[in-house]
């Protein structure tokens, strides 16, 4: 909608929200920004009479990343108010973190403790009360190095990402810092907030720079919100897999080792391999191939695939030795080992497509500042898939990848959406292969997502260096969204390796390569399943699946004796021989959150029965071993997912 007030003159200039004012007040009052001719600004930004000008209201996607990065900034201006010549980082609002929904870098000397947090949280709602206005200030490149001379984290900011006018924004009397914006209004508009925690930071995620002070926080746009998530938050850290891969002696890291290594314990490992295990299974009823690949390899497959131009930043430094005339690399990726095998015989149209699978262990550099758990590591491994195909056969194999998918997000119990994610429109240099390739591949992901009537949102800007992706986010038990599979069209990386297939015409084609993964990193998914079940696996995964718990030391043969009959039909038991009241056995097996126990006094031993508790809901009766082993079978045989 162009600017039109009937007051306006042809030469008179208006702010946004005057315009919005004129049209509607009520709309006025609520917005957060604006958009004129589609770009994000400040309410207080002057329009022309021929700009078209909308609002950003409170339930626009934008909004909320607008609302929390003001939060970021009344934070900055509360600290400096307490904490006069504090020097300010980066403090942007955060997207699908588990740290909250903004935080601010700060380089002083002393910590900030508990009760700096709580100073500091009421002055920045004594800003809310007084409705501190946000206000923009322009100057030129050099007017902006010149006045901030004094403060090298500001000239960095300048000088890298300000332009020829960098923008600032104030907050207060004490508060300015470089900032693009847009912002709320004012501070009055922010109404519901919470400081989180504190943490170390390097300035610009660099060991080697000095260590900053991180406070989080988070803010919505009511308390009802606000004391939702709150409560989410206490239920997560109950399901922090750090927390219970330790309680479930499932997996731990070591200094001696090294950062983001994990190691695995024997019921962390079982765990892994059954995950493997089932997607092997998925992997042969598809006519998937197996094949293994080293975990180095010559830096000249890096170069001619481009990640060490457009990756270089995430991969480890090159080895060399005296003998050899080439240096090597721990791979980042599995696809240029996949594309080897593929070029290592002639190929013909009737071959195709082929399918290469891999659980191949990759390596990246992650700063330590984002290491998280099993979440973020430096070694994981990929349950990788590239599929080489012929045009004919790209949809067909792209509905393949997402019927796997939707089969293996079922067997978990996950709810997911669907990402369609496309190049920068504004970029094209930090893409591999020319518009003609990119229109191919993405018209053939969208018609396989129409094709299955999946629902999806185009995401701009975020697609693979050399092609747009499908990326599908699953959503836990307490409703967290989690990346996971990612299904990419690559016409580029087969004519950078020269792949060819001999097609019906006898004349040589380049394939279309697919990459693939669904469970992405096996360590990542296992840490989320921890947090999405709580630690209580269902029976199919649990490490151990019943516990035999005798009353008494004089049943412990008998109770050796059930656990070898349940191990011959292939279940995971544990005899509790300790000699202990049953009781304690009992809140034993429960804090491991092993399904199924077996108590075993001397009515059971009479009887030949076995009486039967769940985790969940305590005595369920007494069974025959026929019929027990038949209920535990079948859960396990159907990945049934038990409370």
């Amino acid at each position: 909608m162009e600017v039109s007030p009937a007051s306006a003159s042809a030469h008179s200039r208006l702010t946004a929200f005057q315009v919005l004012q004129a049209r509607d007040p009520g709309v006025a009052k609520r917005a957060l920004a604006v958009r004129v001719n589609g770009e994000l600004r400040d309410t207080s930004c002057e329009v022309s009479e021929t700009d078209t000008v909308e609002p950003v209201l409170p339930e626009d996607p934008e909004a909320l990343e607008i609302y929390r990065h003001s939060t970021a900034h009344l934070l900055a201006a509360a600290v400096l108010d307490l904490f006069p010549g504090t020097k300010l980082g980066a403090g942007p609002a955060l997207k699908d973190d588990p740290k909250g929904g903004f935080y601010y870098d700060f380089l002083q000397e002393k910590p900030f403790t508990p009760d700096d947090l709580a100073r500091i949280e009421k002055r920045m709602r004594e800003m809310v009360k007084q409705n501190v206005p946000f206000r923009r200030v322009e100057m030129t490149r050099e007017e902006a190095l010149q006045k901030f001379s004094a403060d090298e984290l500001k000239c960095y900011f300048i000088s890298e990402k300000g332009g020829e006018n960098p923008s600032f924004y104030t907050l207060g009397d004490q508060f300015i810092d470089f900032c693009r914006g847009p912002h709320v209004p004012s501070a009055g508009r922010i109404k519901a907030f919470k400081l989180l925690s504190v943490a170390g930071a390097y300035w610009l995620g660099d060991e080697r720079n000095p260590q900053m002070q991180r406070i989080y926080g988070t803010s919505f746009f009511t308390q009802e919100e606000l004391d939702a998530w709150l409560q989410q938050r206490e239920e997560a850290a109950r399901r922090d897999h750090r927390r219970l891969g330790k309680e479930l002696d499932l997996f731990s890291f070591t200094d001696e080792v090294g950062s983001g290594l994990a190691l695995f314990h024997p019921k962390g490992a079982l765990i892994l391999h059954l995950l493997q295990e089932f997607l092997y299974e998925e992997l042969f009823a598809r006519d998937y191939q197996l094949v293994r690949t080293p975990h180095v390899a010559s830096s000249r497959l890096w170069e001619t695939s481009g990640h060490t131009a457009k990756y270089r930043g995430d991969m480890y430094p090159p080895m060399q030795f005296e003998d050899e005339p080439l240096e090597y690399q721990l791979k980042p990726m599995n696809c240029p080992f996949h594309i080897q095998i593929y070029k290592s015989q002639p190929r013909s149209y009737r071959e195709l497509p082929l399918r290469y699978a891999e659980m191949g262990t990759v390596y990246r550099y992650e700063r330590s500042g984002v290491q998280h758990g099993l979440l973020r590591v430096r070694g994981f491994t990929q349950d990788d898939a590239h599929l080489f195909c012929t045009p004919e056969t790209l949809e067909a194999e792209i509905i393949g990848c997402l019927e796997f998918a939707q089969k293996v997000y079922a067997t978990f119990g996950f709810e997911y959406r669907i990402e369609l994610s496309v190049r920068d429109p504004e970029n094209h240099a930090k893409y591999l292969g020319g518009p003609e390739v990119w229109a191919l591949a993405e018209a053939a992901l969208t018609q396989a997502l129409d094709r299955l009537g999946l629902a999806y949102t185009r995401v701009e800007g975020e697609a693979a260096f050399y092609g747009p992706k499908i990326d599908i986010k699953v959503i836990d038990a307490i409703r967290r969204t989690w990346q996971l599979a990612t299904i990419q069209v690559d016409f580029n990386l087969p004519q950078r390796f020269g792949l060819e297939y001999i097609g019906a015409d006898n004349r040589p084609h380049p394939p279309i390569m697919v990459h693939r993964a669904i469970l992405g990193s096996l360590e990542r998914f296992f840490g989320l399943l921890i947090e999405h079940f709580g630690g209580r696996f269902p029976v199919w995964l649990a490490p151990v699946q019943v516990a035999v718990l005798p009353i008494a030391d004089r049943w412990n043969d008998r109770a050796a004796g059930i656990a070898q009959t349940l191990r011959q039909v292939g279940l995971r038991v544990e005899v509790d021989a300790r000699s202990e009241k049953i009781g304690a056995k009992i809140r034993q097996a429960q804090l491991r959150k092993v399904p199924y126990m077996v108590i075993l006094g001397d009515r059971e031993a009479e009887t030949g029965t076995l009486a039967v508790r769940t985790r969940s809901e305590g005595d369920i009766g007494t069974f025959s071993m026929d019929d027990f082993i038949a209920r535990v079978t079948r859960e396990v045989q159907q990945r049934v997912i038990t409370p």
